[in-house]
């Protein structure tokens, strides 16, 4: 294709961009354009589909093919152009056609492009890294856990019912006198303390004792789902069956056989430890890189266009609906199911999607300020990397990725490894 461009900034990331397109581009498409119709067109004299393209132009006009050629090359040619005006486009505000014949065509458009941006001082970055330090208290904790998933339930006979105690009861609600509905179960069990009941329900099973029966006075919130039951005193009816309390294990060698491979209660303290000190360390650095890229955001100067955000949102939608493809639903069943409207979607990813284009922005400012330039080892190996990844060897991920691409990823990639290890971790 061989174009003749100018362009000229209006705003702010935005330019008018004028492409004049060679005729022998546009006769190809014109080409194209009539291959792709001629079947729906029906001439006299001919069969459907089989008339030729000089008496289609002449019954129609010469021009009948024009704007489907021109679609055709308005993709490949504003590429093209930017390319050669050294402009990434982020869309396309207008587009229109200002001269065709069967000699080319020019076309103007105006398009928001990315923006220029600025960013000092992205070295030496001083970031507060959280403690890895493994403590005792972390270690009884996490046995205490481990005790609680091992717990067993058991039944009380020597005493009333506590808090903390899960009690098995019949209960039926009623107001003004009349049972209401819903408000009736039998062999219910219910956690004393767990807050499941309405507010003085459960408090008021504490010091009842098993096989009793008794009544509970209670007042619905003025807040509650039901609005007929909303702010009114109820009584509730109550047989008592079972008190059962949570019995945990004692932390000796014979618990620590069972829950893992050491012998000693020693050994898995010690197994333990080492096991918080990794999560710490993961923690850590997952909290380290997330103030870094924070730090780093806070640095970019200059204005990015909304529609940017708004394609990395779309982005983002893409890979949800890509996930939950993978789990066997869909975007529009998730919608569906949730009740959630698309805008509300788009909402919930808009302040991730923000960060994403502004870390981008600035890691791709630092890898052109320090001349980061992937070698040729890196590009094949990440294409080696990425074939493993998709199941295809390198060679068919180049078909589909193209080399430009992956450099610049690489460069994003490296630019960060830069600016992380040269910050300073306090």
């Amino acid at each position: 294709m061989s174009l003749k461009l100018s362009t000229k900034k209006e705003d702010a990331n935005t330019y008018e961009v004028e492409v004049e397109v060679d005729g022998e581009t546009f006769k190809k498409a014109i080409e194209k354009a009539f291959r792709a119709q001629v079947k729906k067109i029906s001439v006299p004299g001919f069969r459907k589909g089989k008339a030729p393209r000089a008496i289609i132009e002449k019954m129609y006009g010469e021009d009948i093919f024009y704007e489907d050629a021109m679609q055709d090359c308005y993709p490949d040619a504003l590429e093209e152009a930017s390319k050669e005006a050294g402009l990434k486009i982020v869309s396309v505000k207008s587009l229109e056609a200002t001269y065709v014949s069967r000699e080319g065509f020019t076309f103007k458009a105006t398009v928001i492009v990315e923006p220029e941006i600025e960013i000092k001082d992205y070295k030496g970055i001083e970031i507060e890294k959280a403690s890895t330090e493994v403590t005792e208290e972390m270690i009884d904790d996490e046995i205490e856990s481990v005790r609680e998933r091992n717990s067993r339930m058991v039944t009380v006979e020597d005493r009333a019912a506590e808090m903390g105690d899960t009690v098995v009861i019949d209960f039926e609600g009623f107001t003004d006198g009349e049972a209401f509905e819903g408000g009736k179960a039998e062999n219910y069990n219910l956690e004393l303390g767990s807050g499941n009941f309405i507010p003085g329900f459960e408090e008021q099973l504490v010091g009842h004792n098993t096989d009793e029966e008794f009544t509970i006075d209670v007042k619905f919130p003025e807040e509650y789902q039901n609005d007929g039951l909303k702010g009114k005193d109820a009584q509730f009816k109550i047989k008592l069956h079972e008190i059962k309390k949570k019995e945990l294990p004692e932390v000796d060698d014979e618990f620590v056989k069972d829950v893992s491979e050491k012998d000693t209660v020693a050994e898995y303290r010690e197994e333990l430890k080492e096991q918080i000190a990794h999560r710490l360390e993961h923690q850590a650095e997952h909290d380290f890189e997330d103030k870094l890229t924070a730090a780093v955001i806070e640095k970019v100067e200059g204005e990015v266009p909304e529609e940017m955000y708004d394609n990395e949102v779309n982005n983002m939608l893409r890979e949800m609906d890509m996930r939950l493809r993978s789990q066997g639903m869909d975007l529009n069943t998730y919608m569906k199911y949730t009740g959630m409207e698309i805008g509300a979607v788009k909402e919930m990813y808009k302040a991730e999607a923000e960060k994403r284009v502004k870390m981008r922005l600035a890691l791709e400012k630092i890898a052109k300020l320090e001349n980061i330039t992937p070698s040729d080892e890196d590009i094949e190996a990440e294409y080696e990397k990425m074939g493993k990844s998709y199941n295809m060897t390198a060679d068919q991920v180049k078909d589909v990725i193209p080399v430009e691409s992956i450099k610049e990823d690489l460069a994003v990639q490296q630019a960060m490894e830069l600016v992380k290890k040269e910050a300073v971790a306090k």
